[in-house]
């Protein structure tokens, strides 16, 4: 494994493009329950033999229903049909497992748990579409179990960075606080996505809100309550940022033509939003064109020897240790890459990227060597925390 440190970006770009969605998009919808069925998985390999048996369930199609959004009520007259997608054991000998079972009740819990406004039963169609993986990577994963060490499952890609920008906190921010919203306040729906905008010292966030019609009576309650959301959210915004923010809330709407994003189930997928896994949040929550990224879809993936989930998440976490342990280092970039068949703990490569230029470049080297060799051998606790519903990926 070479591990190689050498200076990063010390400059900050005068325009600055940060992007997040929320649980109730499609795409996140996607990304979710592919993970928790990940995590479903791997409970029932482990309450039924001990171990996380090998699986990768990282592919997920949501496509949108039809209805009829109205103030006071509204139908949804075509469910959303989700397709959950992926390679998993389904059977160990004669004992056949609850795969498909667990697809559906997993997916029905996800969804009511998180979307409010939506019935999992009623308003969604679930199909299992789960097969048995190919003989040469479930070989490979079976190798890896015999050894006591995960063999990477793939040839990729793991990119983090740290600390977040301003405006990408701003984001966070705002992106929580609709989310706190969306559980005690029965019109605001879960399908929401803030765009941030940062030019110099500017900054200017466009938000979308699904409304739920069943809890406003009249195009005046809903104006109202988006221009009370509005100004929430500017509040917010503006005090993460310790200057002024703008907001926009749901941009589009036309209230001439009584064009308003009114949904029945707090979420765009009733009508027509279709959604995918791998194209929302990467694993820190954020889309960040301005930063390193992997376009890797976490989701999904078993979270014992797939390298596309547990090198995103180090990578992260990697850049977190680095700035805040390291004396003199303000920001750090982390990329790691696999090659498939080797232990899930030695990278090809591992690069990191510190800034600013000026720290005593032995002393750094060896701190940083130190901390990469150390958070490898301890991927292990990854695992358990994947497994305890504790990281999120999307």
């Amino acid at each position: 494994m070479e591990i190689i440190v050498e200076a990063g970006p010390a400059h900050a770009s005068e325009v600055e493009f940060v992007e997040h969605k929320g649980a109730g998009h499609p795409d996140t919808v996607c990304d979710a329950l592919a993970d928790a069925l990940s995590v479903g998985l791997s409970r029932l390999y482990l309450e039924r033999f001990g171990e996380i048996l090998h699986h990768n369930v990282d592919k997920a199609l949501l496509r949108g229903g039809q209805s009829r959004p109205a103030f006071g009520g509204g139908e949804v007259v075509s469910p959303i049909e989700i397709y959950l997608c992926g390679r998993a054991i389904t059977a160990v000998g004669k004992d056949k497992l609850p795969v498909e079972e667990l697809v559906v009740e997993g997916s029905r819990q996800w969804l009511k748990d998180h979307l409010h406004a939506l019935d999992p039963v009623r308003h969604v169609v679930l199909h299992s579409l789960l097969r048995a993986g190919s003989t040469d990577l479930v070989g490979l994963f079976d190798r890896g179990r015999t050894r006591a060490r995960p063999l990477c499952n793939d040839t990729s890609i793991g990119v983090g960075y740290a600390p977040r920008t301003l405006l990408e906190r701003v984001v966070l921010k705002t992106a929580a606080r609709l989310e706190a919203l969306s559980k005690t306040t029965l019109e605001v729906g879960e399908d929401i996505k803030v765009m941030g905008v940062r030019q110099g010292s500017t900054v200017h966030l466009t938000v979308a809100c699904a409304f739920v019609g069943a809890y406003l009576e009249d195009q005046g309650a809903y104006a109202d309550r988006k221009a009370a959301l509005t100004a929430d959210l500017a509040q917010t915004a503006s005090a993460e940022a310790e200057a002024s923010v703008t907001v926009e809330v749901n941009a589009a709407d036309d209230f001439e033509r009584g064009k308003l994003y009114l949904t029945v189930t707090g979420t765009s997928a009733e009508a027509g939003d279709d959604g995918q896994v791998g194209r929302g949040n990467r694993v820190n929550g954020l889309i960040t064109p301005f930063r390193p990224m992997s376009l890797e879809a976490a989701a999904g993936k078993n979270p014992v020897s797939h390298v596309g989930k547990l090198y995103n998440v180090l990578a992260n976490e990697l850049a977190d240790e680095l700035v805040r342990s390291v004396p003199g280092v303000a920001a750090a970039e982390v990329r790691l890459v696999s090659c498939i068949g080797r232990p899930v703990d030695e990278p090809r490569v591992v690069h990191v990227a510190l800034s600013p230029a000026e720290w005593d470049v032995a002393r750094v080297r060896r701190q940083v060597d130190g901390l990469v060799r150390s958070q490898l051998a301890n991927l292990g606790s990854l695992t358990a925390r994947f497994v305890a519903g504790a990281l999120r990926v999307y």
